[in-house]
């Protein structure tokens, strides 16, 4: 038995010793391009898409540009080797950067970061002008406070489908929102004046898409825009910011928020990261001015907050009166005129808390240190559960019927389902795993590398066959949605009908997004509503005392309390 585990043990640290490196790009003549800044060449990926990394659409936000609107980018001489990856954000490392737990809480990253990265069908210079492609711009999730355009690949997405696929890179934490009188100081335009430097920096991005990307073939008045996570709560801010009307034309929201923390909370409230609160630790005691808190070195600025663990949460999405609409993005979903009121797609995964309950020594133990199982199963199911149906509850079923009834039907919905991934050892990671946050994105870019090492559990040659043609199908529905407008039957008219929410009671509501031996394609009527889930989770036999019970249930409500009404003094 000490000889398999061994041996086990052995094959995990073979499996996570780090990869040979694959050869650095070739710069590739078929790629020569030329943007208003300057000559650009790229390189051919191995799918035949032409890719272009690190252009940049504005000026650094560095010295007297830190915390201001961004500016245009400066020209550059001769031709610019578009083949690396861009500099990160600012950013804390943190567990899912598969970095030692020791170095959780470091600072990497740098200021000058406002960079995007471009994946196009191969074509030639001279066809790119007429081709006209629909654009798809995508922002990366991490909480806004960490993420980079290089974990993620378009060239899959861009050649199968026959899109321009545009990653965007973007301040974030503290860099992308800050809000102090201070900073307001010396203001050149109006929107210097907000602390949504994030949101502005991605207003910028679809400015410099809207002048720039027809030499890549796409076409600026087919511009799609869709994240996930924070991500997707950053596309559902730029449809409520009237700085971004008419810079895009369809919206999809992957597991997203529509929340937004109200500008006085946000400077100077009684929260322990506000503004003032930031302000008068990076100054000790000395003048608070703009100048001042531009000249703090970035460490000292990190250093302010609570970083020790990886991960923390300085306020974002500030509903400021200049990006944002001062009553914040709930209200606007109610008047069509009100917001950015484009077809729009929204979706959950099921089993959305799985990702961050397998990070949780209270619901998951590890043999031999390494491979992590579920303490009580029953009970960690039900602590994925309720959080999962509450998130779709609030990012998902209550925007969508809003909307419709507000009198915008051009609302899509799904939930993802897969939850197919393989085994190692002890761990089921279909069990650990499931439908989790981020899992539909390897399947939506075609490209399946995800969680580094367990990868290669996760996605086995034996959940292949149904795997690829999920992925298909939902690049099809995506890719027809960014050229059309709707869904549909995706690009070939081959998949089943994707129907608009439905506001009638029994009416369809959302495609579920799932492989044949999980029931498939198919569309369902129902939706998760607060009191619905609240009402199930004091039910649940797997929670078999008050005190499990509340510890679901304020795991379930905590981002949204809001929605619960009478059942928020269940667990006071």
């Amino acid at each position: 038995m000490i000889r398999i585990l061994t041996a086990l043990v052995a094959l995990l640290v073979a499996a996570c010793a780090p990869a040979a490196e694959a050869p650095p790009p070739q710069a590739d003549a078929a790629t020569a391009r030329t943007v208003s800044t300057g000559a650009l060449v790229g390189y051919v990926a191995a799918s035949g898409a032409h890719v272009w990394r690190a252009i940049p659409f504005a000026a650094p936000p560095v010295g007297a540009l830190r915390w201001r609107a961004p500016r245009p980018p400066a020209a550059w001489t001769g031709e610019r080797a578009a083949l690396a990856p861009a500099p990160w954000c600012p950013q804390v490392l943190n567990a899912l950067d598969g970095v030692d737990e020791k170095r959780w809480g470091e600072i990497a990253g740098q200021e000058d970061c406002l960079y995007l990265d471009v994946y196009a069908p191969p074509m030639t210079a001279d066809a790119a002008r007429g081709a006209k492609l629909p654009v798809m711009m995508w922002i990366h999730g991490g909480a806004n406070t960490w993420g980079r355009a290089e974990q993620y690949d378009g060239a899959t997405l861009a050649a199968k489908r026959n899109v321009i696929v545009v990653i965007v890179q973007y301040r974030l934490g503290p860099m992308g929102w800050f809000a102090h009188a201070a900073l307001r100081e010396g203001a050149e335009t109006p929107q210097d004046a907000s602390p949504n430097f994030a949101a502005l920096d991605h207003i910028r991005a679809l400015e410099w898409i809207r002048d720039e990307i027809a030499v890549f073939g796409g076409d600026a008045g087919r511009v799609t825009i869709f994240g996930e996570s924070a991500g997707g709560h950053d596309v559902a801010a730029l449809m409520a910011s009237p700085l971004a009307k008419g810079l895009f034309h369809r919206a999809i929201v992957q597991s997203g928020s529509f929340n937004t923390v109200p500008l006085a909370e946000a400077e100077s409230g009684d929260r322990p990261d506000s503004g003032a609160a930031i302000a008068a630790k990076l100054v000790r005691g000395g003048a608070v001015t703009g100048e001042a808190l531009r000249a703090v070195p970035l460490t000292d600025v990190y250093g302010a907050y609570d970083t020790s663990r990886g991960a923390f949460d300085p306020p974002r999405v500030i509903a400021d009166g200049i990006v944002i609409p001062a009553g914040g993005i709930h209200p606007l979903l109610d008047s069509p005129g009100a917001y950015n009121a484009v077809p729009v797609i929204l979706g959950t995964n099921r089993d959305e808390m799985k990702l961050f309950n397998v990070l949780n020594p209270e619901l998951v133990t590890r043999t031999l240190g390494l491979f992590p199982q579920a303490r009580d199963k029953a009970v960690y199911e039900a602590m994925s559960a309720y959080p999962s149906r509450f998130w779709r509850a609030a990012g998902v079923d209550r925007p969508a019927a809003r909307m419709v009834a507000g009198g915008h039907p051009d609302v899509w919905t799904y939930r993802f389902d897969w939850d197919e991934e393989g085994r190692v050892f002890v761990t089921n990671l279909a069990e650990l795993l499931g439908a989790g946050h981020s899992l539909e994105i390897p399947f939506v870019f075609g490209h399946f590398k995800l969680l580094g090492t367990f990868d290669k559990y996760a996605f086995t040659k034996a959940n292949a066959p149904g795997r690829l043609v999920l992925s298909d199908a939902m690049m099809s529905y995506w890719a027809h949605f960014a050229a059309a407008g709707d869904p549909a039957r995706g690009v070939d008219g081959r998949l089943p009908q994707w129907q608009r929410w439905s506001a009638a009671p029994d009416g369809l509501k959302a495609m579920v997004l799932d492989t044949d031996n999980g029931g498939g394609l198919r569309m369902i009527s129902t939706v998760e509503t607060p009191d619905a889930i609240v009402a199930d989770l004091f039910a649940d036999p797997a929670l078999k005392t008050r005190e499990s019970q509340c510890a679901a249930y304020k795991a379930t409500t905590r981002w949204n309390p809001e929605l619960l009404g009478p059942a928020a003094t269940r667990c006071k």
